[in-house]
């Protein structure tokens, strides 16, 4: 894939829809462009996290550690960000992310990143729905989880 062709994936990512195509083609060209086989970890629940995953191609599946087990609880595909909690919040990886096919992905240092919500505002606000969106989710999940423990 082309740097053009990357910037043009890039601009796909509801994240940075506001950014100009200057700022996406310095963003593809210091972030590492990485290849995944089916099977293979991007990273790991409990891992300090030093950057984020930007999908091109392919899609991952989200794990997380339960007592039953690891349980996929999400899956990904192209134009989403994932790895990005672990390094706004600085923590350690809140799941596992397992490729699910054949996946491209841009992976973006913790600083660069860092220095991308600080220069566009815009991509900050996009950051907190995303993660809003997220935590709904999450949330309605758990409820429903714990409604249907209830009537057991």
């Amino acid at each position: 894939m082309t740097l053009d062709a990357e910037v043009d994936a890039l601009r796909r990512v509801p994240l940075f829809r506001g950014i100009d195509a200057t700022k996406l083609r310095l963003l593809a060209f210091i972030s590492d462009r990485t290849h995944f086989a089916p099977g293979e970890e991007l990273c790991r629940q409990g891992e300090d996290g030093d950057s984020a995953f930007i999908i091109l191609e392919g899609e991952a599946d989200i794990r997380v550690h339960t007592p039953d087990g690891e349980k996929t609880v999400a899956r990904l595909g192209q134009h989403s960000i994932v790895g990005e909690i672990a390094i706004l919040c600085d923590v350690p990886r809140t799941a596992t992310v397992v490729a699910a096919t054949e996946m491209d992905v841009l992976t973006v240092s913790k600083d660069d990143f860092l220095r991308l919500l600080k220069e566009f505002p815009d991509m900050s606000l996009e950051v907190m729905r995303t993660l809003a969106q997220r935590l709904e989710r999450t949330t309605q999940d758990l409820a429903a989880q714990k409604a249907s423990g209830a009537a057991a």
